[in-house]
């Protein structure tokens, strides 16, 4: 859950323009986008300060500042909560948020929630508390990646509607096999490659696609990696190790990543290199390249 809190933090930060766009067809004339985004993590950690718990729930939060065009406001505040599981507390949630967030800033605040779980019937829409005639009505914008139309996103331009594609092909993760799963990830990295897309923008979102993705079979993780390598010509990607250190140590945790990093880099590396390097051998790939790409000796290679 940690790693996937730290893909959709900078999956937002990443793709904000385009989540605004994605959400508002009229964004461009809505806000300065041309102004850039401040990212209020820091000031959010404040107002609600993170559990040291590491097996309490954790949450996806953004709380961003955005500038506008025209009207009294020169800039607003967007809030986003990114919900993995189901937890009946979270409309209270979001409005804690909400008062706290007015509290402290005194301007206009929208809200967004969007549930990235596999339950079709936890879709908090408001938060409702009344008392001897006392009564708060909170409502928020919601958006539930599960319900939303395949076709429709795979028709988008926009990368957040990719991002989201990539999302929900993970969520159906309990139905699929590995190979299934592996099968559909590669075909939509293709269709990603082939989209108008700004190419850094491509690249971000076949970043999150690749790590956002689980298989039950750690070699399939290797395999796909190098797949998606070939797929986009060798270009240089960041790796996941050096991905979630980096997302790490703007998370202030990359020493408890660090040391999870080293013992799954222990555990059987030679063996799913030895993998793959039998899976390129099949595709009929050099085998200098195969050597370069799996730091094998072509003499193992040649005897696999």
């Amino acid at each position: 859950m940690r790693h996937n809190d730290l893909l959709w933090k900078a999956a937002l930060e990443d793709l904000f323009d385009d989540f605004l766009r994605f959400f508002y067809p009229e964004a461009d004339n809505l806000f300065d986008l041309d102004r850039g985004f401040e990212y209020l993590d820091k000031e959010l950690d404040q107002l609600f300060p993170p559990v040291d718990d590491k097996y309490a729930p954790r949450y996806v939060d953004k709380l961003v500042k955005v500038f506008t065009k025209g009207g009294t406001e020169e800039w607003i505040l967007i809030h986003v909560e990114v919900q993995s599981y189901k937890d009946q507390d979270f409309a209270k949630r979001m409005f804690q948020y909400y008062y706290r967030i007015l509290d402290q800033y005194d301007k206009p605040i929208t809200a967004f929630a969007i549930f990235a779980d596999t339950s079709k019937s936890f879709h908090p829409k408001h938060y409702e508390r009344e008392f001897l005639g006392t009564k708060v009505y909170y409502a928020y914008n919601t958006y539930k990646i599960i319900d939303q139309d395949d076709a429709r996103l795979e028709a988008s331009n926009n990368p957040f509607a990719m991002a989201v594609l990539s999302a929900k092909l993970v969520l159906s993760r309990q139905s699929l096999k590995d190979q299934q799963l592996f099968d559909l990830a590669y075909d939509l990295a293709k269709r990603l490659l082939a989209k108008q897309m700004e190419k850094y923008k491509i690249r971000k979102v076949m970043n999150f696609l690749r790590y956002y993705i689980h298989f039950e079979n750690p070699e399939m993780i290797t395999k796909f990696e190098q797949k998606i390598s070939i797929l986009t010509e060798g270009s240089t990607t960041m790796g996941i190790e050096e991905f979630l250190l980096d997302q790490a140590k703007k998370e202030g945790i990359e020493k408890g990543i660090e040391k999870g990093i080293e013992k799954g880099i222990e555990k059987g590396k030679l063996e799913e290199a030895r993998a793959i390097a039998r899976e390129l051998k099949k595709e009929g790939l050099a085998i200098e390249f195969i050597a370069k790409t799996t730091k094998l000796s072509i003499e193992e290679i040649e005897k696999l």
